[in-house]
């Protein structure tokens, strides 16, 4: 039986819901001003000097080896979103996030660094296991181009029926949205060079070539640091807590 508080929570859940997917675009124009063109990939002045992009009083880090089908990025856009609805914080300013990019094999979330260059002349959508809408294989970076109409393997890929009051979402749920609302991510330097190796083992080719078009190819925003398990270590020794995904 419902009554008429339980529909007056579901009507505010949903509209939290609704609300965070329309107004995605309202924690990026409050920090739009403080942001300026995206960093370059690799550290400006040492390997440590992207834990002053992480802004904040509240900073965590969400260590994720693995892709999950997009799972940390709900968790990213969670954290971010709540902090900015429920505690009235500005992501970007009040609150910051890290996400990593590591590890090797078909699990991985090393491939999500890269552009739609990357991901089409190496068949990643193949690669991960992740198909469009239509059943294809992505040819593009899904991950950082999330929409409604593209985002039914992050239901699928977790064992979800599709939500449709969850679909609004996907466009948040994006790396470069989650960029924009204060997000760091990291790619690890070591785990690049495993998987430079492992691709050419797979025949995607020869290792020097792989390894140009990756470095040159890594996706705006992204810093490239010397191993993971430092910079896990270096963001807790500077007040970043950590989240394992």
């Amino acid at each position: 039986m419902s009554t008429n508080i339980d529909k007056t929570g579901r009507r505010g859940f949903l509209g939290r819901i609704f609300g965070a997917a329309a107004a995605a675009s309202l924690p990026m124009a409050e920090v739009a001003s403080a942001q300026t063109k995206a960093p370059a990939t690799h550290p400006a002045s040492g390997p440590d000097s992207w834990i002053a992009e992480v802004k904040g009083t509240h900073r965590t880090l969400f260590d994720f080896p693995r892709h999950a089908n997009g799972w940390p990025l709900v968790h990213i856009f969670n954290y971010l979103n709540t902090y900015h609805e429920a505690y009235k914080l500005t992501p970007g300013q009040s609150v910051g996030a890290v996400g990593t990019f590591y590890s090797m094999g078909t699990a991985s979330s090393i491939p999500l660094a890269f552009n739609d260059t990357i991901w089409e002349k190496y068949a990643i959508g193949d690669y991960l296991g992740i198909k469009d809408g239509a059943g294809k294989p992505f040819t593009y970076n899904a991950y950082n181009r999330l929409t409604p109409e593209n985002a039914g393997f992050i239901f699928t890929g977790n064992q979800l029926p599709a939500i449709p009051e969850m679909a609004p979402l996907a466009a948040a749920l994006g790396i470069s949205n989650l960029q924009k609302m204060g997000t760091k991510f990291l790619l690890c330097n070591n785990a690049l060079g495993g998987w430079i190796l492992e691709l050419a083992a797979r025949g995607k080719g020869k290792a020097d070539a792989i390894e140009k078009d990756l470095r040159e190819n890594i996706l705006p925003g992204v810093t490239l640091v010397p191993a993971m398990v430092i910079a896990i270590e270096k963001a807790q020794a500077a007040g970043i807590r950590y989240n394992r995904q």
